[in-house]
């Protein structure tokens, strides 16, 4: 008796793993794309919150990053700011 009630709860694990992998892979499938999600947004969120360029030059970088490519961000890190900033005069 003791086989059989093993048996049968060995069965009901494997029903239930069975039964719940659509759950598990719904699950995971949705880890992933937060992934995937943040992993795009972070460049973009570096590029509008850093204080290298000002107004419509991080403007234009932010859309060439969406336009032509997510790999904009590198080249932002390696040439931005385009324009040279102006010195700040203290004139009082």
């Amino acid at each position: 008796m003791k086989v059989l009630s093993t048996f049968v709860t060995i069965i009901l694990l494997l029903l239930a793993v069975v039964l719940l992998l659509p759950v598990i892979s719904i699950g995971l499938s949705l880890i992933g794309v937060l992934v995937v999600v943040a992993i795009w947004v972070t460049p973009m969120w570096i590029i509008a919150t850093s204080e290298k360029t000002t107004g419509m030059e991080k403007i234009a970088w932010l859309l060439a990053m969406i336009c032509l490519s997510w790999f904009a961000w590198v080249f932002y890190f390696l040439i931005a700011p385009i324009k040279p900033k102006r010195p700040e005069y203290d004139y009082y």
